[in-house]
């Protein structure tokens, strides 16, 4: 994983567009302010969000990957193990989105503005360019 690549912002919740700075206000998991963006990049000045309702999108990525946690934990409990009652199905389920719930939340906002909000490398030298599609 290198500097450059998307997966390189969103794993490390840094800047899209310059990939050092933060991007969120704390970590996901300090609950007062999970997922609160900050309204710039403090290294580049990018701004997070470019329209009002500019998240909005995120919602539809935060579906996607709580569905695909509800398949990974569905799939696992089927094909490794055997007579998994259904119970503890759901139990391991809503544990683990209510557990993963804040992480999945940031994750689909870090996603969404990375669909958007595009690198370059000389974005932390003051060279602001059109990032947006």
């Amino acid at each position: 994983m290198t500097k450059g690549s998307k997966l390189y912002s969103i794993l490390t919740f840094k800047c899209p567009h310059c990939h050092e700075g933060k991007f969120f206000v704390n970590h996901p998991y300090h609950l007062p302010t999970t997922g609160e963006t900050l309204s710039e990049c403090p290294v580049c000045s990018q701004s997070y969000s470019p329209e009002p309702g500019f998240y909005f999108g995120a919602m539809y990525v935060s579906y996607a990957l709580g569905v695909a946690l509800f398949v990974t934990i569905w799939a696992s409990c089927n094909w490794f193990f055997d007579n998994v009652s259904v119970w503890l199905q759901i139990g391991l389920i809503i544990g683990s989105s209510i557990l993963l719930g804040p992480l999945l939340y940031a994750s689909s906002k870090i996603i969404w503005a990375n669909f958007f909000i595009h690198y370059s490398k000389d974005a932390k030298h003051g060279k602001k360019e059109a990032t947006h599609t």
